[in-house]
Parts: structure tokens; sequence; C-alpha cells
């Protein structure tokens, strides 16, 4: 049965809920990079470089649909905090793209703002790869919290 997860098809599985979990859609990217790091012979800098990339992929996913969303008003409600946060403190809210629930509208919301979209690679990506870093050294007890 895990077989698909623990054999050579790991690595994809990784990259697609790391970019699945990024997105809308419900992903595991964090329980299947611990299952990972203590099943499978893969390094943890492989493991976490693939889940970061299908993680930032999945985040800027979200930014080019936000590109496509037509401009409108700020009084409305949908996704307010996000944009809000983005104008208030600028490119550096993207590194708080990995959280739960806020994190997705804060990557749409760059797009709808027409942030430039090298800058949010870069903090998008940091933001997604410390988070991996960090569970994975604590993971693998070469960090404690």
């Amino acid at each position: 049965m895990l077989d698909w997860i623990s054999g050579d098809s790991a690595l994809w599985v990784l990259f697609s809920t790391g970019f699945l979990s990024a997105t809308l859609l419900p992903g595991g990217s964090e329980a299947n990079l611990i299952f990972l790091l203590k099943q499978s012979s893969f390094s943890l800098g492989v493991l976490v470089l693939v889940a970061t990339l299908g993680n930032t992929l999945g985040g800027m996913t979200n930014y080019w649909i936000g590109r496509f969303i037509p401009a409108r008003t700020l009084e409305q409600k949908h996704g307010q905090r996000a944009i809000s946060w983005l104008q208030h403190y600028g490119y550096w809210t993207l590194l708080l793209s990995w959280l739960p629930i806020i994190g997705d509208p804060l990557c749409l919301a760059a797009g709808w703002l027409r942030l430039k979209q090298s800058w949010c690679w870069v903090l998008i990506g940091a933001g997604k790869a410390l988070r991996y870093l960090i569970l994975a050294l604590v993971t693998r007890g070469l960090l404690f919290v």
C-alpha cells in the first residue's frame, strides 16, 4: 500500500502534495515530508528542496490566479486582510505564505495587486523553505523547539 510513497515515486508524491497544499486544495505535505524523513533513503536536503519547489509553485499558481482577477474596489470583504497586510508591510508579508488559512490569500492578493513576480518567487520560496527546513531538522532531532 505504501509502495507509491516510499519507492521511486516518493519524490513526485512529495512534490505533488507540496503543490496541492499550497493551493486551495487540501494536501498533506508536512505529514508526507515527516514520513519520508523517517522512512526513506533520501537526504534531508533533497526532501526539503522537493517539498519547497512543489509548495512554491503552488503558491505562485495562486499568484497567477490573482493576476486574472479583475480589479475591484478594496471595500469588498473577501481577502481584505491579506490585501491590507500586503499594502502595509509590502513584499515581506509573503514570507508568511506558508501559514494555514492566510497563506493562500496572501499569494492570491500579491497577484491581484500586481506585485513584481520575481520578488514574489523569492519571498514565497524563502518562507516555505524555512518552514520545511525547520520541520525536517526537528524531525531528525537536529533542532529542538
